[in-house]
């Protein structure tokens, strides 16, 4: 089995950065150097941007360890420190676009000038180290073979939701510290048509993971799957509605409801984002807050949610 985290580890894989004995791959970074630290350099290796604030305890305790880990991985991981207090103007920016920094600590991937995946919440060691496995992995680096997750997640998506659940329940009871596990089960079972079942899972998740990213993710898309089964037998009356009266901005966010219900994830992005070019305020952007909820339930690595993300980023910051 390679180990990941040797710092005395030579010559990283392709594109994974410098090797051990380099530049310190953990720094302050800022709202004037974001573009430069973290987007720029994401193109050559992965880069975790841990979102802290001095008044925040759980950060106390993150923070050390995230730069831990990212140093015993050999420059094949770097780690930007963002002060939210002193970058309100990024941190704005970068909320507006879906990134959830309503609470710290934080923490978002980016490969490739995209955000890969986030965590929230002072995780244990072992967990961060999960983490930026899970990381390295996806941006091409060496992992074990036997690897549970990925194959829970190879079955999901092939389809295999009965034998993606039994490996992702073999996993919540070998870790039951891994989010991604009751995720991945949660996910399943909706899959099978048990979503009560699925509730149930989330409601049995540890205290200190209810708010993961991944976590979320599954109870917004529960939500959606309910909210969807109502608006999807009204559809065409959101159509007239809307033929009526091209303004009436509750159908069109109805609409997109009905058509994510539906499969038509793009559909329901276009909706949405025609609603907000209408009237973005309205409702206290209500249109907005949907699509940020499609983004959340669908993941970050989402085909849809990545598109969406782009035309949202061009309508507000045009």
């Amino acid at each position: 089995m390679d180990v990941i985290f040797d710092p005395n580890r030579q010559g990283p894989g392709p594109g994974m950065g410098a090797a051990a004995g380099g530049p310190d791959p953990v720094k302050d970074g800022d709202q004037k150097t974001f573009m430069q630290d973290v987007v720029n350099a994401s193109r050559e290796v992965p880069v975790l941007v841990d979102f802290w604030a001095t008044w925040c305890g759980p950060c106390k305790t993150l923070t050390p360890t995230l730069e831990k880990v990212v140093r015993a991985a050999g420059g094949r991981v770097r780690l930007v420190k963002i002060d939210i207090d002193k970058n309100r103007s990024l941190v704005q920016q970068l909320t507006q676009l879906g990134l959830p920094l309503q609470s710290v600590p934080t923490v978002a991937a980016f490969w490739q000038g995209q955000i890969l995946d986030l965590f929230q919440g002072a995780l244990p060691e072992g967990e961060v180290k999960r983490f930026i496995e899970g990381l390295l992995k996806a941006a091409g680096g060496q992992m074990p073979s036997a690897d549970l997750l990925a194959e829970a997640k190879a079955a999901a998506e092939e389809g295999d939701h009965q034998g993606a659940l039994q490996l992702f329940g073999t996993l919540v009871q070998e870790d039951p510290e891994n989010a991604e596990a009751f995720a991945g089960a949660a996910r399943a079972l909706m899959a099978l048509g048990e979503e009560e079942q699925a509730l149930q899972v989330l409601d049995s998740v540890p205290p200190k993971l209810k708010d993961h990213a991944e976590i979320v993710s599954v109870r917004s898309a529960l939500e959606l799957a309910a909210e969807g089964r109502k608006a999807r037998a009204k559809l065409s009356e959101f159509e007239t509605r809307l033929a009526a009266d091209p303004d009436d901005h509750q159908a069109r966010i109805d609409l997109a409801v009905a058509l994510n219900a539906s499969g038509e994830r793009e559909g329901a992005v276009d909706a949405l984002l025609e609603a907000i070019r209408r009237d973005r305020a309205w409702n206290d952007e209500a249109a907005r807050k949907q699509l940020l909820k499609f983004f959340e339930a669908w993941g970050f690595d989402d085909a849809a949610s990545k598109a969406g993300r782009r035309k949202l980023s061009s309508l507000l910051f045009r």
